[in-house]
């Protein structure tokens, strides 16, 4: 028996996407391949100049330097192999390695801790004995005693100086060899390093000749100070950057490394690499599961606060979705793999965080550019403060030289590109970090900027203001339908074998509204049972006859219009059944046993909980919401009033062009347009709006168009994202105000003669450390 006369509706083809300004580069569409290398040696945003323009001098490479993560992100064609890129990054006097999959950059290396120690052990002695009078008069007097005692003719003047310079001796030639060995490398391009390594050579040679002749003061403490706390302030700065990427560094460790699987019945472990799509596999209680999958067996809870920021653990039973790497609370369930792979939420997610971490926010533009030039500007001004003081200083014939080099080097010194190349990134590194464990991927930069601006919001219904799974709302199986069959089928005729036949008919059925009565049938307890001469009939429903012991009935699931042309006329109780769905905006399914209707199933997607919350939140705010949807009047309607978007702000039946002319349209009417969706019908929109956000549970091709992704079912993302884009924007330019300020002010004081250079040294350092732990602020 077949369901024939049936009407089938096909979806149009989604409009082509426009292309936006400061989009990614669709990677389908090209033969470029995106990697990642690990870099160390940069010190400062001068650094991220040099490596940039190197790399982008090969033609076909586009590459984008992140100062805070120590990674340089390449896009070049398949043909140019890593190990150019290595080769020409070690050019520039840098070294680089590839990071695989699965892997992320080492942010704190143990070696700035080893070079601290051996600061502290040679710096701290010379500070002590150079700036405290008393010591360094004792040290003088116990020193020529001593000398005098074993017959040694005494050194020129200080001998305390002289143990100053033998002490500062290890810590210049050795401790600072990496932050002189740089600035040698980058002598055609001046970094920080070029400022440092000037200013305590300069220190050092002047304090030997110094007491050398007995002309002038000597200033070891100053190239002591200075290199104690520059590598203080590194090794301070490190860890917090490493801090910062905390919650990149926990997604990327969270999945499994081995699963349990079942072959032929036995329990096999196996490494998750030879995990395939179609294995059933077993999770125990407080094991993560191993890949995306399907629930075939069990119940529990797990929980996907790691992954979607969900708070409440999420019950599964079987036809249950799960997340890989999600937590099993409490019981066991074996799933079926449904991705594996690059292809898993988990790796999703990761690859989305790492590549927002990988481009630059339209603000640190200024910032990039300023700090190309910041040191050769910062050198010349020292050397014009050095013949400044030396011709025209306190004295009536000019300054002495002494004085005339103290305050060049305090120039040299106070200067900090550092932290101008840290306002940003670093404050990026922790908004996507913080964001990715909340659910929320910042995938564009550019998002920080216009989320304040946004005044105007259009959701896509299904997915996006529903929870876009279908769901069985109401099933009727009313005992007077079935008197029609006679008394051969009376015995069969209950729940649970009316919904066993339901379930073994749409297991072989992929449409949406036949898994949600698999879902349904399966959470009732129903069995399977063997199907024979199954069809199916797209747009109408399937029919097969299923063989249930006694009795085989041909059992008919469809529209209500399809099973009235091949049943018999309907019981009132099932017509009743029918006009209520509908009347709800549900769609409604009848099942029939041999040619008699006797169950309906009204299915449909259900408002997230949270809708009316996000929605009233976003009108607090000043956004005034719109609902435009490919669904009909009567549902469209429906959700909108439940949620709370006035009427005059919907519309229905929007195909794709349709959703991105009423986008255009706003846009052109003076708003900033925030567009919200999840399905391929939505991409164009996505891309035409000023902002764009996509749902996780989305398709590919709506999440590759949108600025950020929510990972978590909650629609309140929606104002959580917008908050955390308001916040990051906030620090990234209370950072840039700070390192400019910084250098504006202390740059003259320098110039003036009112620092000495050990504290423009401490200075320097906490400007860099006020940058990364405003940025660690943010939540």
């Amino acid at each position: 028996m077949a369901v024939e006369d049936i009407k089938i509706e096909l979806n149009r083809p989604p409009t082509p996407e426009p292309e936006k300004p400061g989009r990614d580069i669709d990677l389908s569409k090209t033969s470029l391949t995106p990697r990642t290398f690990s870099v160390t040696g940069m010190t400062c945003s001068s650094c991220v100049n040099t490596i940039e323009k190197s790399l982008n001098s090969i033609s076909g490479v586009s590459a984008s330097v992140n100062f805070a993560t120590e990674t340089v992100h390449i896009l070049a064609s398949a043909e140019i192999k890593s190990s150019e890129i290595i080769k020409k990054i070690k050019s520039t006097g840098y070294t680089a390695t590839l990071i695989e999959n699965g892997d992320g950059p080492a942010l704190h290396s143990k070696k700035s801790g080893v070079a601290l120690f051996f600061a502290i052990l040679f710096a701290v002695p010379t500070i002590a004995m150079s700036m405290i009078h008393q010591w360094h008069a004792q040290l003088d007097i116990q020193i020529l005693n001593t000398l005098s005692a074993l017959n040694i003719l005494p050194p020129l003047y200080s001998p305390t100086a002289w143990l100053a310079i033998a002490l500062t001796t290890p810590l210049i030639l050795l401790v600072a060899l990496p932050i002189h060995r740089a600035a040698l490398r980058n002598f055609f391009h001046p970094t920080m390093d070029s400022l440092i390594s000037l200013g305590s050579f300069s220190a050092f040679g002047w304090s030997i000749y110094a007491n050398a002749t007995g002309t002038g003061d000597v200033y070891t403490e100053v190239a002591a100070g200075v290199l104690l706390f520059v590598i203080l302030g590194r090794y301070l700065e490190s860890r917090a950057r490493r801090r910062a990427s905390t919650a990149l560094s926990t997604l990327l460790t969270l999945g499994a490394k081995e699963v349990i699987v079942l072959r032929n019945g036995l329990e096999v472990i196996i490494p998750i690499s030879e995990l395939a799509i179609g294995d059933d596999f077993i999770v125990k209680p407080g094991a993560r599961v191993a890949t995306d999958g399907l629930v075939i067996s069990g119940t529990s809870s797990v929980n996907n606060s790691m992954l979607t920021g969900e708070s409440v653990p999420v019950e599964v039973s079987p036809g249950s979705r799960v997340i890989g790497a999600s937590l099993n609370n409490n019981g066991r369930i074996i799933v079926r793999a449904t991705r594996v792979g690059s292809d898993t939420e988990l790796a999703r997610i990761t690859a989305m965080v790492v590549q927002a971490q990988g481009q630059k926010a339209p603000i640190q533009k200024i910032a990039d550019q300023i700090s190309a030039i910041f040191v050769p500007i910062v050198t010349l001004l020292a050397i014009a403060t050095f013949f400044g003081w030396y011709y025209l200083g306190d004295n009536v014939d000019g300054g002495s030289l002494a004085q005339s080099i103290q305050i060049a080097i305090t120039v040299l010194v106070i200067a900090c590109p550092c932290a101008l190349g840290l306002a940003t990134p670093v404050a990026l590194l922790v908004a996507s970090g913080r964001g990715a464990s909340r659910g929320i991927v910042l995938r564009q930069p550019r998002a920080l900027e216009l989320a304040r601006k946004v005044d105007v919001i259009v959701l896509d219904k299904t997915g996006t203001l529903t929870t876009g799974v279908m769901k069985v709302h109401d099933a009727s199986i009313p005992i007077g339908a079935h008197k029609v069959l006679g008394a051969a089928y009376s015995e069969s005729l209950n729940e649970k074998t009316i919904l066993s036949s339901a379930l073994s008919l749409e297991l072989a059925n992929d449409h949406p509204v036949g898994q949600a009565i698999v879902s349904h049938a399966l959470a009732s307890g129903a069995n399977r049972h063997e199907v024979v001469e199954f069809t199916q009939t797209p747009g109408a429903g399937v029919a097969g006859r299923v063989l249930l012991g006694a009795i085989s009935p041909v059992v008919l699931i469809g529209t209500p219009k399809a099973i009235a042309h091949s049943a018999t006329t309907f019981d009132p109780a099932i017509a009743e059944a029918i006009t209520r769905g509908e009347e709800s905006g549900l769609s409604v399914a009848v099942l029939a046993w041999d040619g008699v209707a006797i169950a309906v199933f009204a299915i449909g997607d259900q408002v997230k909980a949270d809708a009316a919350a996000t929605i009233s939140a976003l009108v607090d705010s000043g956004i005034t919401p719109w609902l435009v949807t490919g669904d009909n009047e009567e549902s469209a309607g429906a959700i909108a009033r439940l949620v709370g978007i006035k009427s005059e702000n919907v519309i229905a039946r929007a195909l794709p062009d349709e959703k991105l002319a009423r986008i255009t349209a706003l846009k052109d009417a003076g708003h900033t347009v925030l567009m919200v969706g999840d399905g391929i019908n939505d991409a164009a929109a996505l891309a035409a709006a000023d902002l764009s956000m996509a749902m996780g549970t989305g398709t590919d091709t709506a999440i590759s168009s949108a600025d950020i992704t929510l990972m978590r079912p909650e629609l309140m993302g929606i104002v959580d994202a917008l908050k955390l884009s308001k916040r990051t924007l906030s620090t990234i330019k209370s950072n840039l105000v700070w390192a400019f300020a910084y250098n504006v002010v202390g740059i003259p004081i320098a110039a003036a003669g009112l620092l000495t250079p050990m504290y423009a040294a401490g200075a320097m350092a906490v400007s860099s450390l006020f940058v990364v732990t405003n940025s660690l602020r943010i939540r």
